[in-house]
């Protein structure tokens, strides 16, 4: 008996079916890495909700391209849809601070290029790591309707319910206090 052996094929042309979707792919990931930059980099607090809600959307699309499309929809329906807007609404009821951004000194001049070499290796290690492993390609297993993933929520994995419901509260209690702050 011989093995089967599969060679890979050809790349696939960008203009094919194929290639689009993994220029679609591409972009998508663009858009997790620009709403994050965005996010970590803005200087006023309401900006970098924003580029927080472009990674989270970015974010669902990874979870679609992963064929988890009940993922990606409550990540937008939790992380884009409510922790961002009651972000939104905590930043929109303080009032706003009098300080300049230009007075703010940093702790340490080596923080910046540290982190930078820090998330570069990360980067490098999981790029390898990634290049490296032989990826096996699972068969999906049972039937992933909306109403099966419902009941094994409110069953089976009730747990994970709980700890959305947990996200949510933690993202009120965070908007409140953000709003607290602001107003003393």
């Amino acid at each position: 008996m011989q093995a089967l052996v599969c060679q890979p094929a050809a790349a696939p042309a960008l203009f094919s079916a194929e290639g689009m979707v993994g220029v679609v792919f591409l972009l998508t990931v663009a858009l997790v890495v620009t709403g994050a930059l965005i996010a970590v980099n803005a200087q006023r607090l309401v900006r970098a909700v924003a580029g927080l809600a472009i990674c989270f959307t970015g974010l669902a699309g990874v979870y679609y391209f992963l064929l988890s499309p009940f993922l990606a929809m409550m990540q937008m329906l939790i992380y884009v849809g409510a922790v961002s807007i009651l972000i939104a609404f905590g930043i929109m009821m303080a009032t706003p601070e009098e300080q300049q951004t230009a007075d703010m000194q940093h702790s340490s001049i080596l923080a910046g290029p540290l982190a930078f070499s820090v998330g570069a290796f990360i980067f490098a290690a999981l790029t390898v790591l990634g290049l490296k492993t032989q990826w096996q390609v699972f068969p999906r297993q049972g039937s992933f309707d909306i109403k099966a993933v419902g009941m094994s929520l409110l069953t089976t994995h009730s747990l994970v319910f709980e700890l959305i419901s947990i996200v949510l509260l933690l993202a009120i209690i965070g908007a409140l206090v953000l709003a607290q702050r602001g107003r003393n």
